[in-house]
């Protein structure tokens, strides 16, 4: 994926994709006990809300481009509507992710709330 990923991949995604790839190295690990408390592991200092805002605040970020493209080409101001085609996708795709990704958490928090001790 690395030599594939640089060439196909947006730049703005890479991040993303990365903070994933940390995320499911994390869920990953050991179950607790096991190791944990044998060893002192270095722990990222980002908390799983600091992630969730930080991916919110992306698409957020490509909502504004492709809005601002839209603006720009709709006044005439800018003629590259694939610019502003591909910005929009790329805005309307990472909504759709983040809304899948909200009812994956909704789905899991009313699993853990229905679970019986």
């Amino acid at each position: 994926m690395d030599k594939v990923g640089a060439i196909t991949m947006p730049n703005m995604q890479l991040p993303m994709i990365a903070e994933m790839q940390q995320m499911a190295a994390m869920a990953s690990q050991e179950p607790a006990g096991s190791r944990m408390f044998a060893q002192r592991r270095e722990v990222s200092s980002r908390s799983f809300s600091q992630v969730l805002n930080g991916a919110i605040n992306r698409v957020d970020n490509l909502q504004h481009v492709a809005s601002d493209k839209q603006t720009a080409m709709d006044m005439g101001i800018s003629d590259d509507l694939t610019g502003t085609m591909l910005a929009s996708q790329k805005a309307s795709v990472a909504f759709s992710a983040m809304v899948q990704v909200r009812n994956k958490l909704t789905s899991a928090l009313d699993e853990v709330i229905n679970t019986a001790l």
